[in-house]
């Protein structure tokens, strides 16, 4: 099952190529009061919803993809996680280019371990990245997104798939510099999931599967999640052994080679194949906003 939210907070669900809003069961999520949970109550209660989301279909209005602004598909991720240096194609290329390497000694995902993005950088693919450092260098990265379903800590290699909820299409977007990783990548829209998460249920191995990026119709990226250095299975151990994964919380699962700069006006495109594909829009910096 494909389920979306759109048009601000719209639920919906992709069926036979259209969008149907199913918003009506929101109504079914327990009732919260302060001081609110971190984590989303949506991609919890999933399991319980799915037979009433199905039924749901028939009767339900609907719209054509194009027609809709998508927001991020979870709305209240209590972290979201990035795996740096996941791709060994990756970590040549960091390496070979000062741009990205700032004097920095790169090795992998083992030595650098795993990095937060603020929640307030998120955004789904109905809205533009806004560019906060126009004369800095800020970069695409495309990744597949696996979105926790259930609590878990310290959980092993071989249980922790029964821990996923499902998959997105991931734009970990990045202003190069000497500063810390999540200082760099927690900007505002700097964090853009979509167009909707696929249930695990139909993605039988998400190590198995394509993604890619253009830029103004220009490939720049294109690889396969096999190439990781950390598996989805190792990247839930591992940042399971660190912290307690609650559900809707997003893990960035690395990006591969062909990382580069994006100006104003630039239209990204970004998909992994069997989730979704997305185009999205690079919009100048905020009025005012200051430069460094």
């Amino acid at each position: 099952m494909k389920i979306c939210r759109f048009n601000g907070g719209r639920l919906g669900v992709l069926h036979e190529g259209r969008v149907h809003d199913v918003s009506q069961l929101l109504e079914r999520l327990p009732a919260q009061r302060y001081p609110l949970p971190q984590k989303d109550l949506l991609i919890e209660a999933l399991p319980q919803l799915r037979e009433a989301l199905a039924q749901a279909l028939p009767g339900a209005q609907h719209h054509a993809p194009e027609a809709v602004a998508f927001d991020a598909p979870v709305a209240n991720p209590g972290k979201i996680i990035g795996a740096p240096i996941n791709y060994q194609d990756h970590v040549a290329e960091s390496k070979a280019d000062a741009g990205i390497a700032h004097g920095r000694t790169i090795t992998s995902i083992g030595d650098w371990g795993l990095f937060l993005k603020a929640g307030s950088a998120l955004i789904g693919c109905g809205e533009p990245i806004v560019l906060r450092f126009p004369d800095r260098r800020n970069d695409h990265e495309v990744e597949l997104g696996v979105v926790i379903g259930s609590e878990c800590r310290q959980v092993a290699r071989a249980d922790a798939m029964a821990h996923v909820a499902g998959y997105t299409v991931a734009l970990d977007m990045t202003v190069r510099g000497t500063e810390f990783q999540s200082f760099r990548k927690s900007i505002d829209t700097y964090a853009v999931l979509g167009p909707w998460m696929v249930t695990a249920d139909e993605i039988d191995d998400p190590d198995q599967l394509d993604l890619w990026l253009s830029v103004n119709g220009q490939m720049r990226q294109q690889s396969n999640t096999r190439h990781m250095v950390y598996d989805v299975a190792r990247l839930i151990e591992y940042a399971s052994s660190f912290y307690t994964l609650q559900a809707g919380d997003v893990i960035m699962t690395g990006t591969p080679q062909g990382v580069g700069p994006v100006v104003p006006g630039d239209r990204i495109r970004a998909g992994v194949a069997r989730v979704g594909e997305f185009e999205i829009q690079v919009a100048p910096q905020y009025a005012g906003a200051a430069t460094a």
